[in-house]
């Protein structure tokens, strides 16, 4: 792929994860960012350089950096030499902000616990919707915890053995 290509390529794919974040309710700007310093060189990112290939506003990419590194997907760093900040993807990020969603789910099962005690006594017709509800976080906790768990043993292992070779 000639160097033409390779620059629309890369740009259809960060528009492509701004669309996503789009569609998850979440800012196109963002997924923007986090589409380019996916596939960046180097691993790190000016605000400058980020404008350039996310698009947008300075405002916009301060605000979107913020709200990455707040949710725990960016790093901001300095680098020797230079005055500018910069960004990059955060190591074992996934698995961290999956995490994060998982304290979500945690806190619907609780409510749906909530709602059936204050529905102590009501039919199982009343009860039912929020049954359904508990089942269903319950079941999604008991499942995705150990599957994170997996995944870090799976990584650990992966980078141990990438380490070595």
């Amino acid at each position: 792929m000639n160097p033409v290509q390779r620059e629309a390529e890369n740009k259809r794919l960060i528009e492509d994860f701004g669309i996503v974040f789009d569609e998850m309710g979440l800012p196109r700007m963002a997924g923007r960012i986090l589409g380019w310093l996916l596939i960046c060189d180097p691993p790190y990112q000016s605000a400058a350089q980020l404008r350039e290939m996310a698009g947008g506003s300075k405002g916009a990419i301060s605000t979107m950096t913020w709200l990455l590194i707040h949710s725990g997907l960016v790093d901001k760093l300095g680098v020797p030499g230079s005055r500018a900040t910069y960004y990059r993807l955060r190591h074992g990020s996934w698995s961290e902000l999956m995490k994060s969603r998982m304290s979500r789910v945690r806190a619907m099962r609780e409510l749906s616990e909530r709602g059936l005690s204050l529905m102590e006594g009501e039919s199982p017709e009343m009860r039912c919707r929020l049954e359904e509800m508990r089942d269903f976080y319950r079941f999604f906790e008991q499942e995705v915890l150990p599957l994170l768990d997996r995944w870090g043993q799976h990584h650990s292992e992966k980078l141990a053995s990438t380490a070595k070779g």
